[in-house]
């Protein structure tokens, strides 16, 4: 899954008004941004499936990025550390909250490779992701309601806070086609560093959200 980890995001700034979206996005996105760094490290696996395969990447190994045990673990230490620095107990849980969330959207896609615990145990998955037009409906569909629920909760300040936003919005879906039908990658290391990338959508969205404000109720009817 990939624009429908930014979808809860997104969804989460009506929750807590006062947390950045690219704090949001980074906490969604957590397993995804560690998942890079430890296959380039070696301590976790991955390889392009071979040729006319439904789903063109193989999850061989990533216990300690995408197993459930470390995405409650990485919750809970998140979690605590935004408690620390912000001081708010309803940002800490909606921080901790998205992180686990993406173990949960992903068991809906995954094929059945997403490990319970670091070392050994039971892989899961639903496997949404061989049904590739459902899954794609799947993302759109969470990713418009994600959008909604953020421009309802939040106005522009300026006009970075509007185009800045939109054209953030934009890049995802045409991100979410691109996985969809473009090339498959030739080997593992466009995908490494395309996940590096990551970072700069969780750089975008702070930027675009540092130019809006919270929508008053007012405002809001």
């Amino acid at each position: 899954m990939f624009i429908g980890h930014f979808a809860v995001a997104l969804a989460a700034k009506r929750v807590t008004p006062s947390t950045s979206l690219g704090a949001l996005f980074a906490a969604a996105q957590f397993a995804d941004l560690l998942w890079p760094a430890l296959l380039l490290a070696g301590l976790e696996v991955a390889e392009v499936s071979p040729q006319g395969a439904v789903i063109p990447l193989r999850f061989i190994s990533y216990p300690y990025s995408h197993s459930l045990v470390a995405a409650a673990l990485a919750a809970a230490l998140l979690g605590l550390s935004w408690l620390w620095w912000s001081g708010s107990k309803r940002a800490a849980w909606v921080i901790g909250a998205l992180v686990l969330s993406h173990w949960v959207l992903d068991l809906i896609v995954h094929v059945p490779d997403l490990p319970l615990l670091p070392v050994g145990g039971p892989r899961w998955g639903l496997g949404l992701w061989q049904r590739p037009m459902l899954a794609l409906l799947l993302e759109l569909a969470l990713f418009a309601a994600g959008a909604w629920l953020y421009l309802d909760a939040t106005e522009a300040a300026d006009r970075v806070g509007r185009w800045g936003l939109w054209s953030l919005l934009l890049f995802l879906v045409l991100i979410q086609l691109a996985n969809a039908w473009g090339p498959r990658p030739p080997d593992i290391a466009p995908v490494i560093w395309s996940g590096h990338a990551t970072w700069l959508l969780v750089a975008w969205g702070w930027w675009a959200d540092l130019h809006r404000r919270a929508r008053s109720r007012i405002n809001r009817g």
